[in-house]
């Protein structure tokens, strides 16, 4: 049976240049692939057509003997028979479609950086809200001092013999030959012939580091600060990690934020609240005086204007928000217990005086007579 036409095959002009001839293929691969069409039986073979097709296009000399003779050109052993160009450029392809499954491949070499890490700071409220600057001890791993972090003894390096210097190996799967970064060298094609004796060859060494970080105003639970190149540092002298500062605000034993705002509760006895009072309450810069009106009751919030927290992002500052707590009086003299009876002596059954409690007791009744009704 007559093998069908390359280019008909891939679906493209015969002036199709290499990127169009690689566009194609990619496109029928992810189409026929057998993973991607387990339940077609036809799918394989369609997979091999076009993977044919493409071994003979994608490579120069051979395209022009197809061109010049068809498929005569690769009968009774003319031209070198079918192997050349396929798995020669298959890692390029199947780098980009199939990187993911295989665990990476393509032509990037560009060698492993050091590890980024994250350090956990602690801070009080204060020192969020106002910045501080802070020194803290961290474990990570540095260059050598022996050997500047080449992990060289004489600071010399050879030709990878793994990889050959390419910085990449062919990995064989089933039909599949992709391309990887080498496991030896790390991509960067050089190896190490003389190991240094203090880190082993690997350029780092553990140590613990005191480093310095400004904490700005106004950070929060959260918030990270980025120390560029404090992580780790990379294998064999490559580029070291980033250093991620992350803040935890500890808990006040006055306010409690809440973005830019923060909130207090105040207590006040019954008489203040009842008769009215000033009172002075904590910010953060100090005390305020605040006006209770008489009749003030529990729960009643009074609002301090641009006394929260100016966030580190910018903008407006946050308010402060006192909120009031009666307090119930305790441990009461004789006479401070006389006085209180004769206060409720006054009420008798006025509710005028607590209207919260009144309309408590209109709810009740209502409840009942809808339950017993």
């Amino acid at each position: 049976m007559s093998k069908r036409d390359y280019y008909e095959i891939l679906g493209i002009e015969r002036s199709a240049d290499e990127a169009e001839l690689k566009k194609a293929f990619r496109r029928l691969a992810m189409k026929y692939h057998p993973d991607r069409c387990p339940d077609d039986p036809h799918a394989q073979e369609k997979f091999k057509e076009a993977k044919e097709a493409y071994d003979v296009l994608g490579d120069a000399q051979k395209r022009a003997m197809y061109d010049q003779y068809g498929h005569a050109a690769f009968e009774g052993g003319m031209g070198g028979g079918r192997g050349g160009a396929g798995f020669g450029d298959m890692g390029d392809i199947f780098g980009d479609i199939f990187g993911d499954i295989f665990g990476g491949g393509g032509r990037s070499s560009r060698p492993r950086r050091g590890a980024d890490l994250r350090y956990i700071m602690e801070l009080d409220l204060e020192e969020a809200v106002f910045g501080v600057e802070r020194k803290f001890d961290i474990p990570t791993q540095v260059n050598c001092h022996h050997c500047n972090g080449s992990g060289s003894e004489d600071g010399k390096t050879v030709n990878c013999r793994t990889c050959n210097g390419h910085g990449r190996v062919r990995m064989q799967n089933g039909i599949f030959s992709i391309q990887q970064t080498c496991p030896h060298c790390g991509g960067s094609g050089r190896a190490i012939e003389k190991p240094c004796k203090k880190c082993h060859g690997e350029g780092r060494l553990e140590e613990t580091r005191t480093l310095s970080v400004r904490i700005p105003a106004g950070v929060d639970n959260g918030d990270r600060i980025r120390l560029a190149a404090q992580g780790e540092a990379g294998p064999a002298g490559t580029e070291a990690g980033d250093l991620y500062v992350e803040v935890r605000v500890r808990e006040h034993e006055i306010f409690q934020r809440d973005g830019n705002n923060l909130y207090c509760e105040v207590p006040i006895r019954i008489s203040q609240a009842a008769l009215g009072a000033e009172l002075q309450v904590p910010t953060l810069d100090g005390e305020v005086a605040i006006t209770i009106p008489p009749e003030t009751q529990t729960g009643q919030q009074f609002v301090l204007r641009g006394r929260g927290v100016k966030s580190v992002r910018g903008g407006r500052t946050g308010d402060l928000v006192c909120r009031v707590m009666v307090e119930t009086p305790v441990r009461l003299t004789r006479e401070q217990r006389e006085l209180l009876e004769k206060l409720e002596a006054t009420f008798a059954e006025d509710d005028e005086h607590t209207p919260r409690a009144k309309g408590f007791m209109d709810g009740v009744k209502q409840f009942w007579s809808r339950v017993t009704s």
